[in-house]
């Protein structure tokens, strides 16, 4: 049985009471307010849906995730980064990233990043909790990702690419950076091959709940609005 939640309060159910099938659906229903995105990454679930679908809540079990201290740069990529291709920059273009990544992988395809939840992420970023990442060739953005920084705890949205190695990049550089700044995991929410090859692993759903519990109050040294 689903949750529904109530538009004059932001709590939201039990992780436990997450289904199995489709794994992690947790509720259904609300808003896309500050409030109650912020409520949900720190309880531990995201919303995700499609146009024309109610507003629905997620927490997978197992959650993947990447340990910063336990980051692994394929060879190929090291010379990519080595030969200096790319500049990476933060929080310096939010609402092109965000509009980039939005855009359909195929002419088939949709997205999840619907108009409101592009309204809604601007929003957080203005509040100081959505950062972007946005790699550039020549003065061109051609890659970049964005999520939402709590604490000690950054949790990844979506990424996107318009050259080679360019999402993947702005990913290693984010990990590093957010490693330095004290930062202990980055939520990626569902297994990929590709974020495989970084390290991404996979931890049950109680495990990170303890992470959300000892480090989301925690303070980082991350310094956003940087060029390097």
């Amino acid at each position: 049985m689903t949750f529904w939640l109530k538009h004059n309060t932001t709590d939201f159910p039990s992780l436990q009471k997450a289904l199995r099938q489709p794994n992690g659906l947790l509720a259904m229903g609300g808003d896309l307010s500050s409030q109650r995105l912020i409520a949900a990454y720190r309880h531990g679930c995201f919303p995700w849906y499609a146009e024309g679908q109610p507003l629905m809540w997620w927490s997978p079990d197992p959650r993947t995730v990447v340990f910063p201290n336990q980051l692994h740069i394929p060879r190929s990529l090291k010379k990519s980064i080595k030969r200096g291709t790319f500049q990476v920059t933060y929080d310096q273009a939010f609402a092109r990233v965000l509009s980039a990544c939005a855009e359909p992988r195929s002419t088939d395809s949709g997205t999840w990043i619907t108009p409101a939840m592009q309204a809604a992420y601007c929003e957080l970023h203005k509040l100081g909790y959505a950062h972007s990442v946005e790699v550039w060739h020549q003065q061109q953005l051609v890659g970049g990702l964005y999520g939402i920084a709590i604490g000690q705890l950054f949790f990844g949205e979506s990424m996107f690419a318009r050259m080679n190695d360019a999402s993947k990049v702005g990913f290693v550089t984010l990990v590093q950076d957010l490693k330095a700044a004290g930062f202990v995991l980055i939520d990626c929410q569902m297994h990929t091959e590709h974020l495989a090859r970084f390290g991404a692993q996979e931890i049950n759903r109680s495990e990170f709940a303890d992470y959300l519990a000892q480090h989301l109050d925690k303070p980082n040294t991350m310094q956003w609005n940087t060029h390097e």
